[in-house]
């Protein structure tokens, strides 16, 4: 007699399978109509990550469990994945116009999008360690080439060698960090390691969670393993960058956090040292290293590296409120750094595309309008209010000083002030400078996206509501 397996429940992971669908059908449409088929490749791209982001915002509330214990689904994941969906579909049009004028429009890059997005839902819902590890490694891969598609370009091509090249070490660290962890607990399942690390005998696993956290900072641009990220933003297509600091971000950050909370509650003391020293070299180094940046793409790759610091204080409270601070942060995080690379892809002038800094001279006179929405952007960046900066910030330091964990909210106002020499700097450049440049039309998908993430920043404090009980609710999911 044949035994009979059951199929698991596939209706959690809808969204992954719309994905893996959509990219094996793209794959045969590009083989098949080569160069030709890219409209159609971007067009169907965008539609499969919305067809996705609907299935993820309409799926039942419940918590459901599937394939065996891999893979969960709650309101903690729902809400990274919509953001990750958001970051994909906005890099996705932000590529369009550039890709095509600068003749590096490739049927790969929409296909590359969608994969990498499907190993970014896998992250969010991993629930072992193998799961974890197969979606951050589809994740990776998708972003390996991504980061090198100029492949004309010297340093778009280092950039993908060099992210390549570390991304392994990087995995390495967490495929070596996660063995010690099976070796110790006996089980890749989360809820069963968290059992096992129970007491004082659970600090004997901490020196392999030190190698796992340390593979996932890579991924988030974390202090000490950000040496990457300036390379590689400076090196990658502009559209590309943005991709980089916006969804793979998201997804990293979300496995960061379940990983911690869902794995390891019983050794919190222990990780929230981890978390809250990388948290204040992250905001330091970022803060500092930014000051002498000149290349717009290396200054928001610093940026990025403070931002994540940020929302780090706010993890290292280790509780609900914490994570509820994080989730907040990274909302307005992704709005923002979306914003400031449509500002910069919206600005082409007859001898390129603004680069630098002082590109930007005279900006308010040419282009008034972009002009206003980057220095709003810069100021929320800063932190002041009433814009989403404000907001954001004061939900992850609270969330720090609840638990008595003022340096980290002292350190992170701090590093704030001294990011505001550089942010200030964007905006008197673009306000008292005399213009260099007389920039051309902005394409509309462009301007859709400065409209909407510029939208969310400025309105955010006049109706925070929304946000603010959608994170409370995803954060009450993963305690």
């Amino acid at each position: 007699m044949f035994e009979t397996t059951a199929l698991p429940n596939l209706m959690p992971a809808l969204p992954e399978l719309i994905l893996a669908c959509a990219s094996l059908m793209l794959v045969l449409i590009g083989a098949i109509g080569g160069e030709k088929s890219l409209k159609t490749i971007n067009l169907l791209a965008l539609f499969t990550l919305t067809v996705a982001l609907y299935a993820v915002v309409f799926q039942t509330p419940e918590k459901a469990v599937t394939f065996n214990g891999s893979f969960i689904i709650d309101n903690f994941g729902r809400f990274m994945k919509v953001l990750t969906l958001l970051g994909s579909i906005a890099a996705l049009l932000l590529s369009w116009t550039f890709m095509s004028q600068e003749k590096i429009a490739r049927f790969e890059y929409p296909l590359l999008v969608v994969l990498s997005s499907l190993g970014m839902m896998m992250m969010i819902s991993a629930n072992d360690l193998i799961a974890l590890y197969l979606g951050l490694e589809l994740q990776s891969l998708a972003l390996y080439v991504l980061a090198a598609i100029n492949r004309d370009n010297l340093k778009s091509t280092e950039a993908g060698l060099k992210y390549f090249v570390l991304g392994a070490l990087s995995s390495g660290m967490l495929l070596y960090g996660a063995s010690f962890i099976y070796g110790f607990t006996g089980s890749i399942q989360f809820d069963t390691i968290a059992k096992a690390v129970q007491g004082p005998q659970g600090t004997i696993v901490i020196f392999g969670l030190v190698f796992v956290i340390a593979g996932l900072a890579f991924k988030i641009s974390a202090v000490p393993f950000h040496m990457w990220t300036p390379d590689v933003y400076e090196g990658a297509p502009l559209p590309v960058t943005a991709f980089f600091s916006g969804a793979p971000k998201m997804a990293a950050m979300a496995l960061i956090v379940r990983v911690l909370v869902s794995a390891f509650p019983g050794v919190t003391h222990d990780w929230q040292q981890i978390i809250g020293f990388i948290a204040i070299a992250s905001m330091l180094l970022g803060g500092f290293a930014a000051i002498g940046q000149s290349n717009l793409k290396r200054l928001m790759a610093y940026s990025s590296i403070a931002n994540i610091g940020y929302a780090l204080v706010a993890l290292s409270s280790g509780t609900v409120a914490g994570v509820e601070g994080l989730l907040v942060f990274m909302a307005t995080y992704l709005a923002m750094t979306l914003g400031v690379f449509a500002c910069i892809l919206a600005l082409k002038h007859s001898a390129g595309r603004a680069e630098t800094i002082t590109d930007l001279s005279g900006l308010s006179k040419s282009s008034p309008g972009v002009a206003a929405l980057m220095a709003a952007i810069m100021f929320s960046l800063i932190g002041i209010p009433p814009l989403g900066g404000f907001f954001a910030k004061y939900y992850a330091f609270s969330a720090a000083v609840q638990v008595n964990l003022w340096p980290l909210a002292i350190i992170g106002m701090l590093a704030s002030v001294v990011s505001a020499f550089y942010y200030l700097r964007i905006v008197k450049v673009m306000y008292f400078d005399e213009p260099v440049y007389i920039y051309g039309t902005i394409p509309a998908e462009i301007k859709v996206v400065m409209a909407v993430t510029c939208g969310f920043v400025i309105l955010l404090m006049a109706y925070p509501s929304p946000l603010i009980n959608s994170a409370r609710i995803a954060a009450k999911s993963l305690f």
